[in-house]
């Protein structure tokens, strides 16, 4: 039974929500594995567009029950607006969404603390999205986080967040300057939350497990992308949970014998959002027409994002820390309006060849991008569906991409829309 991990294999932002979305639609679970909600999935059916933070893509599919797994922190306030909205829109989530009991809950101090640490970075501010999930995780991993099964035990959970409170406001008082954390009013709003996800909460270890053991079709979601994981990527500008595929064994309790395929996501160019080295960058006027073409704004914080051409090392890079075992190719409509493609095959450094991702940022900061030269198709594709019925120029992109990866372009999006996607043959 196949157990497949979509897993961004850039700097995020690669489109993982549309594919996500178009590969539950034979799903059977979809889990989310880490992060919180500073990601943003867009997925666009039927030309409605549907912004998901913290609920997994595969919701859209009404036969799917979707999963947020134990790797996540998880913003009360934005859950239940998600979920709001979502049954808004015509979309019922009753007996389809569970979110794990052992996930750990982001609180108000989470983003207070968060604003302030990244303006007390002054010029080497990271780029954060302010939404708590720095010093969510910093508290998981020093062992004073509040998980979502603590608030079961109502006088366990105030006596922890009594503690919190205290050590917090030491220093967003007494230290920042800032007003205190009201007591009272997290109390009892946390508790109201608890009474409202009740019958959510779930083991998603064993019921992904039974899954599996069924026969059952699971997905795992990763949010953000391998170069900002905070080991493999490029740190200290990365996120503070693990986007690559070995999060979802962490993040979901399943063994890694169990996963069968991983499918990376990458642009047919690059993007990052936020600080740090960027090989291929474009220059400025590229760059803007790239941005809007491609409406290159996170959809989080609406930040606009920097864009650049393709690049192989990082691909390759993303391809080995994933065990990727092919690719998800996106927005390549995009580049229709190009004569000439530059892909990016390995970096110069001191006038040496780099073929590989470099882990020192002073080194990567340095590096300039070898690139090859392609003729771009100047011809709309949005309408295509069919890989053959691409410009000859869009088809030898695709095949370089394949040949310097050494992995198979499985699915091309052309568009925004669900329905604006080609499988090869074979698919």
């Amino acid at each position: 039974m196949p157990v497949t991990v979509i897993v961004g294999s850039q700097w995020g932002d690669e489109g993982k929500g549309k594919i996500v979305d178009l590969v539950s639609q034979s799903a059977d679970v979809v889990a989310r594995y880490q992060g919180g909600a500073n990601a943003g999935h867009t997925v666009v059916v039927a030309g409605k567009k549907r912004v998901l933070h913290l609920i997994p893509s595969g919701i859209l599919n009404p036969d799917c029950v979707c999963l947020l797994g134990s790797g996540m922190v998880i913003d009360p306030a934005l859950m239940l607006d998600e979920i709001d909205q979502l049954e808004k829109g015509g979309v019922s989530v009753d007996g389809r969404l569970f979110v794990s009991h052992r996930a750990h809950l982001i609180m108000p101090y989470h983003k207070t603390l968060d604003a302030l640490n990244e303006k007390s970075l002054g010029s080497r501010a990271i780029g954060v999205t302010g939404r708590g999930i720095g010093p969510a995780y910093t508290d998981k991993y020093t062992r004073i986080g509040i998980r979502i099964v603590d608030l079961l035990d109502r006088d366990l959970f105030i006596e922890k967040l009594d503690a919190n409170i205290r050590a917090k406001n030491r220093i967003i008082h007494e230290l920042m300057g800032e007003p205190e954390i009201d007591r009272e009013a997290v109390i009892k709003y946390y508790l109201d939350f608890d009474r409202r996800i009740d019958p959510l909460v779930k083991d998603v270890s064993i019921y992904l497990n039974d899954a599996v053991d069924a026969g059952k079709q699971v997905l795992c979601e990763g949010a953000q992308g391998t170069l900002l994981d905070v080991d493999w990527g490029t740190y200290p500008f990365v996120t503070s949970s693990h986007p690559t595929a070995g999060g979802a064994v962490i993040g979901l309790g399943i063994g890694p014998t169990a996963i069968t395929k991983v499918l990376g996501v990458v642009k047919a160019y690059t993007t990052r959002v936020g600080q740090g080295p960027f090989p291929t960058e474009f220059d400025e006027t590229l760059n803007r027409k790239i941005r809007d073409a491609g409406d290159e704004y996170g959809a989080t914080t609406g930040r606009a994002r920097r864009c650049g051409w393709f690049d192989a090392v990082i691909a390759r890079y993303a391809a080995r820390i994933n065990g990727v075992g092919a690719w998800a190719l996106t927005k390549l409509d995009v580049l229709s309006d190009l004569d000439t493609l530059q892909i990016c095959v390995a970096y110069e450094y001191n006038g040496r060849r780099i073929e590989h991702f470099p882990a020192e940022l002073r080194i990567l900061e340095s590096c300039r991008p070898i690139y090859e030269e392609m003729p771009g198709w100047r011809v709309p594709i949005s309408d295509t569906r069919n890989f053959e019925d691409l410009p000859a120029a869009a088809q030898r992109y695709i095949r370089r991409i394949e040949e310097i990866t050494n992995r198979p372009v499985e699915i091309i999006s052309v568009g925004s829309e669900r329905s604006q996607t080609i499988l090869k043959a074979g698919v």
